[in-house]
């Protein structure tokens, strides 16, 4: 024994095939294309100038608390 479908409407919606299937063209994609512009160059950023700079000036600041922090380990530097 077979039961129908209890849904009747179910079979009147338009764009499904016999069986269930949906033809091409009936529904949208399922995801946007990723080949758009994101918003941003990639050319945007600081130049190679300014970030060596800022990479000189962050070692040299490291360089000189290290060679405080030796100088106080060894003696050279009393604070109290």
């Amino acid at each position: 024994m077979s039961a129908g479908n209890p849904d009747p409407v179910e079979d009147n919606i338009t764009g499904l095939e016999p069986g269930g299937g949906v033809p091409p063209g009936e529904t949208p994609p399922g995801e946007a294309s990723t080949t758009w512009q994101q918003g941003h160059a990639e050319n945007d950023g600081p130049s190679k100038g300014a970030t060596v700079f800022w990479l000189g000036l962050i070692g040299v600041v490291v360089l000189l608390f290290l060679l405080f922090i030796v100088g106080y380990i060894i003696g050279i530097f009393n604070l109290g």
